[in-house]
């Protein structure tokens, strides 16, 4: 059944912490019905969030009449609820609208917000609150499902958009290619997925195992990543999935200009090259893993100076570097698409 979302970003609308809501404008427009932001009323989505064209940004609930879900559009640092926000989904609740929240803070263990959703019958779902106890065994991999793992340099680069990408671009070519959602926004995008950064951290690999044992009867599975091993607050939650994933190739996603850690200006990010022969390396102990492209974010840069830094990032590392937003998927895709048909992945037992 098709969702009519209000995506509330209030406070925070901007493409970085507002990436659930963005992720859900790019992925399911249809069903966002507005964003809710008394600071930026009358406004477009577009203008603050850099998606979603001219879906309106709006003050208040009643402005957006039939629609039945509040999201909470945003995915910041240790995922706490503004308490300003509180209000407006009591409001929510009032009005009949189901709640969907990604954040750590769990509104369904809320005595207030579960006896309000109770009394007005509608559901709040926290898409991170999970039970999964299972730990990875590397068993049952198959030999003819081909797995590649996005992954980056910091958090919110863009590892969900380039895996939901390469799932089209792949399979407008034909190919059974399936996305796996890791995340919370890629969850609500998907309607699947485990959310791996809320994991026991026993369990972190054995999620991300369940997730290709789910999947791999397809062709192709694309996992998508999460944070990044040169981040000193979520490496272990990168590594934890890579290792359960098992990837066979990787897709290296970074945002061009940012060379310190997100939230972290003091930490500084390592060279590209760097990075790579890091992931390689941890993605190696079992089997051979390889880079086979780079996905740049470049929404800080100008076409020109865009392409001037992709075709030397491209002349240094012998890969395409590719700006999935600005220019499309296809180069990626070309190289998804020859790594498979290579079948040098398929050589090596899992």
């Amino acid at each position: 059944m098709s969702r009519k979302m209000v995506l509330l970003t209030w406070g925070h609308s901007n493409p970085r912490t507002a990436k659930t809501a963005t992720g859900l404008l790019r992925y399911c427009p249809d069903e966002c019905v507005a964003v809710l932001d008394p600071d930026h009323a009358g406004k477009t989505a577009q203008e603050f969030l850099e998606v979603g064209g001219d879906t309106p940004i709006i003050a208040a609930l009643d402005q957006a009449p039939g629609a039945d879900t509040l999201v909470l559009g945003i995915a910041p640092p240790g995922g706490k609820v503004p308490p300003a926000w509180r209000a407006v989904i009591l409001q929510a609740i009032d009005r009949g609208m189901n709640i969907l929240s990604g954040l750590h803070d769990f509104l369904s263990d809320d005595s207030q917000l579960a006896a309000a959703a109770s009394a007005k019958g509608v559901c709040i779902t926290d898409v991170r609150k999970n039970h999964f106890k299972q730990i990875a065994r590397r068993q049952g991999l198959r030999e003819d499902c081909c797995r590649l793992h996005t992954v980056g340099h910091d958090c919110s680069v863009g590892k969900m958009v380039v895996s939901l990408e390469l799932e089209r671009g792949l399979k407008a070519r034909g190919r059974d290619a399936c996305f796996v959602a890791t995340g919370q926004t890629g969850i609500m995008v998907s309607g699947e997925g485990l959310p791996i950064d809320c994991m026991v951290a026993d369990f972190v690999n054995g999620a991300a195992e369940k997730l290709v044992l789910d999947t791999q009867h397809h062709e192709i599975i694309i996992v998508e990543g999460q944070g990044s091993l040169v981040h000193p607050s979520y490496s272990a939650v990168t590594l934890g999935l890579l290792h359960g994933c098992a990837p066979h190739g990787l897709v290296f996603v970074f945002e061009a200009g940012r060379d310190t850690v997100g939230g972290l200006d003091h930490v500084r990010l390592p060279s590209l090259p760097k990075q790579r022969e890091l992931f390689e390396t941890m993605a190696s102990i079992h089997q051979p893993c390889e880079t086979i492209g780079l996905a740049m974010n470049g929404r800080c840069l100008n076409k020109t100076q865009a392409d001037e830094l992709a075709r030397a990032i491209e002349g240094e590392l012998g890969l395409p570097v590719v700006d999935v937003i600005r220019d499309g998927a296809d180069r990626l895709v070309d190289a998804a698409e020859d790594f498979y048909q290579s079948k040098r992945w398929q050589a090596v037992p899992a």
